[in-house]
């Protein structure tokens, strides 16, 4: 006989409904929307997270050109990077990275937050970066997401 009142339910990942979410970056601190960014494609702001299955959402990020850095990161913030060939390691600054390509500041920032495995690649797929205030997705209908 089951005596237990309630259980606990597992997720599976055909269960899974995802949603979108827009996020508007103007003005906001790096590390802090990112992070924020992470916790939605994981799928931790949502009661049926399970930390094995990708329940996360899709996340838009429109305006990366406009995010900010706190101090002086701006100007001594480097991201490495390696060419592949003998003696190929690079750095640039993150202001040259913010004014060159400013959707890989926060591509790498969300990637480092996230899981270092195959579900982390997955759920980082799931994330969309655009430097101006325009995007492909208004099919989709996403929804702002409220912080």
């Amino acid at each position: 006989m089951d005596t237990l009142s309630y259980k606990t339910k597992s997720t599976r990942k055909e269960d899974v409904e995802r949603k979108w979410y827009i996020v508007d970056a103007d003005g906001e601190t790096v590390g802090r929307i990112c992070s924020k960014i992470a916790h939605v494609l994981k799928g931790k702001h949502t009661p049926s997270y399970t930390p094995h299955i990708d329940c996360g959402d899709n996340v838009i990020v429109i305006n990366a050109e406009k995010v900010r850095f706190t101090g002086k990161k701006l100007a001594q913030k480097e991201y490495i990077y390696h060419t592949g060939y003998p003696g190929g390691q690079r750095k640039i600054v993150a202001a040259e990275l913010l004014a060159g390509k400013p959707h890989e500041v926060i591509e790498k920032a969300v990637r480092g937050m996230l899981p270092k495995n195959k579900l982390g690649r997955k759920m980082n797929k799931k994330l969309y970066v655009y430097a101006g205030s325009s995007h492909p997705h208004q099919a989709q209908k996403p929804e702002p997401f409220k912080f």
